[in-house]
C-alpha cells in the first residue's frame, strides 16, 4: 500500500497542471482524448448522474454557435464523431479524424467542450437517453451488466462510488440545466485536464491544443480521496426478481489492489488462471467444460463494464478503489443452487491451493501476451498511456511485462493467500422466483446434478462434495429487489 501511495501521491502533484500526453506517428489518423479527473464519485449529494449528464451535453449536445443537428450534419462527410466516457474519477472525451479534416474537426471538437451550448432540446433528449438506458437497456435487456453494476452499489452503499455512473432515474429526471453548468465550472479545470494526442498530428500541434485548453479555469487539483468502504462482516445477498428464463451471479469484494501495487501483476496472472473475460480458466472449464451449466465464467480484477460487447476493457477508467469479482451466467434455474456451490466450491480451492507450477507458466504467459492485445492500436495505446501518468507507473506494457518475468509461483500463491477471500462476499442474483430460491439457499438441502449423458466418475464423486456444501447465508443477510426499483 505504501508504493501505491506514494506513486498516486506524486501522479497528484504531476496533475495539479495540464498535462499532455502526446504519441506522434506516421498514421493519417488523429486520435484525440481529452480527460478530466473528475467524474460520478464528485456528483453532488442527491444528484447521481449529473457528471455523465454534463459529459453527455458536451459530447451529444451542440456547442455555442452550432445546434447539434449542425454538428452531426458537418462530421458525417468526415466519417467522425465525438464520444464521452463518465467513470467514477475519469471523464473521457474522445475523437478521431484524417488528418486532411483535422483543422475542421478539431475546431468543432474544441468547441464542444470549451464553448458548450447548453440547449434545452438537447438537455431533454439526452435525459431521456439517460432515462431508456437506465430502465429499458441496462434494466431490461442485460443482466450481466445489471449484477455487476448492482454489485458495485452493494459493496459502495453509502459511498461516493454508491451509484451508478448515469445516476438514478429519479435523479436524472430531476437535474436541471444550472446543475450541470455548476458541475461544469467547478470541475472542467485546467488542474483536472490530461490531453491526449496520437498519430500524424502536424508538428507543434500538441502545444497550440494545450493553449486553447487554457481558456478553462485553472482550478485547485484536488484529486478524490475516496474513503474506505465499510468492511463486510458477513455475506450479503442482493436478489433482484425479474422476468427472465436464466439465473445471473455477480459475487465480489472490496480490493485494495491497484495497478502500482507489489501485488497487481501477480493478481493479473491468478485472474487468468481463475477466468479471463471471454476465454475461460479455472472456472470455465469446471462449470462451462465439464458439466454444461452455463455460457461464461469469469473472474475481474479492475472494473470492466461493457463486457458484453466486447473483448477487451476500454482505458480511463482509472480508480482509487477496485474490487475483485467473479461473474457466472447464465444458469438454469434448476441448476442454479448446485452452480453457486460449485463456484463457492472453486474459490474456496483457489484461494487455499493457489495455483501450481503448470498453471502458473501457462497463466504467466498466457498474461505477457494477452498484454499486446490492451495497446493494439494507437487510440488504446494512448488511454493506457494516460493512465499510466494517472497511476504512477511506467507504461502498462513494460510494467506488465517487466514484472512478470521476475515473478514465481510462490508471488501468486501468496498475493491470493494475502488479497482473495472465499467468505464475506457480496453476491447479486438476478432470477425469476428469488423467494424459492431464497428459500434454497437457506435449507442447505442437497442440490444433486443430473445429466443428460454419463460423466466420469471424478466430475460425479466431486459432484457429491458439492451439493451439500454448506453456503452459510443468514435470513437477515438476504434481500430481494423487484426489478423495476433497482437504479429508479
Amino acid at each position: 500500500m505504501k508504493t501505491l501511495a506514494l506513486a498516486l501521491t506524486a501522479a497528484s502533484c504531476l496533475l495539479a497542471k495540464t498535462e499532455v500526453v502526446a504519441l506522434p506517428g506516421n498514421s493519417p489518423i488523429v486520435n484525440f482524448r481529452i480527460v478530466f479527473r473528475t467524474g460520478a464519485a464528485s456528483d453532488p449529494a442527491g444528484r447521481p448522474g449529473t457528471a455523465a449528464l454534463t459529459a453527455a451535453m458536451l459530447a451529444g449536445g451542440g456547442t455555442r454557435d452550432m445546434t447539434y443537428k449542425q454538428i452531426v450534419d458537418a462530421l458525417f462527410p468526415m466519417a467522425a464523431s465525438i464520444s464521452a466516457q463518465t467513470d467514477k474519477e475519469m471523464t473521457v472525451f474522445t475523437g478521431v479524424t484524417h488528418v486532411d479534416n483535422l483543422e475542421a474537426f478539431y475546431r468543432i471538437f474544441r468547441a464542444a467542450i470549451l464553448e458548450p451550448g447548453w440547449r434545452p432540446d438537447d438537455l431533454q433528449r439526452l435525459r431521456d437517453d439517460t432515462v431508456n438506458y437506465l430502465r429499458v437497456s441496462l434494466r431490461g435487456n442485460n443482466d450481466e451488466e445489471l449484477g455487476k453494476e448492482v454489485l458495485y452499489n452493494q459493496i459502495y452503499a453509502g459511498h461516493p462510488y454508491g451509484f451508478h455512473d448515469a445516476g438514478t432515474v429519479s435523479a436524472v429526471k430531476s437535474l436541471a440545466m444550472s446543475d450541470l453548468e455548476k458541475f461544469y465550472r467547478e470541475n472542467y479545470t485546467q488542474a483536472n485536464l490530461i490531453i491526449g494526442l496520437a498519430g500524424g498530428y502536424p508538428k507543434g500541434f500538441p502545444d497550440r491544443v494545450k493553449k486553447d485548453f487554457e481558456k478553462l479555469p485553472r482550478g485547485a487539483g484536488k484529486p478524490l480521496q475516496p474513503p474506505q468502504p465499510g468492511p463486510l462482516q458477513a455475506t450479503q445477498v442482493t436478489m433482484i426478481e425479474k422476468q427472465t428464463r436464466s439465473v445471473a451471479y455477480s459475487i465480489g469484494f472490496p480490493i485494495e489492489v491497484r495497478r502500482g501495487h507489489p501485488d497487481f501483476p501477480a493478481l493479473l496472472v491468478a485472474q487468468a488462471y481463475l477466468g479471463q473475460h471471454r476465454i475461460g480458466g479455472r472456472l470455465y472449464e469446471r462449470i462451462r467444460q465439464a458439466r454444461g451449466l452455463n455460457y461464461g465464467d469469469y473472474a475481474y480484477l479492475e472494473y470492466f463494464p461493457r463486457g458484453m460487447f466486447q473483448l477487451e476493457p476500454d482505458p480511463n477508467l482509472a480508480r482509487s478503489q477496485q474490487i475483485f469479482q467473479v461473474w457466472i451466467r447464465p444458469v438454469e434455474p434448476p441448476t442454479a443452487h448446485f452452480t453457486l456451490r460449485l463456484a463457492m466450491f472453486e474459490l474456496d480451492r483457489f484461494v487455499r491451493d493457489g495455483l501450481r507450477e503448470t498453471n502458473f507458466r501457462e497463466a504467466r504467459n498466457f498474461v505477457t501476451k494477452y498484454v499486446n492485445l490492451l495497446t493494439k492500436t494507437k487510440d488504446a495505446e494512448l488511454g493506457y498511456a494516460i493512465d499510466s501518468l494517472v497511476y504512477g507507473i511506467p507504461p502498462y506494457t513494460s510494467y506488465i511485462k517487466d514484472s512478470l518475468a521476475r515473478l514465481t509461483r510462490e508471488d501468486v500463491n501468496q498475493a491470493i493467500r494475502r488479497h482473495i477471500r472465499a467468505g464475506r462476499l457480496a453476491i447479486v442474483v438476478v432470477a425469476n422466483g428469488c423467494e424459492g430460491l431464497k428459500q434454497k439457499f437457506l435449507s442447505e438441502e442437497p442440490s444433486p446434478m443430473k445429466y443428460n449423458s454419463p460423466k466420469p466418475e471424478e466430475l460425479t464423486g466431486e459432484d457429491k462434495i458439492v451439493e451439500r456444501l454448506k453456503l452459510g447465508f443468514k435470513p437477515e443477510n438476504i434481500r430481494i429487489v423487484p426489478v423495476d426499483k433497482v437504479l429508479e
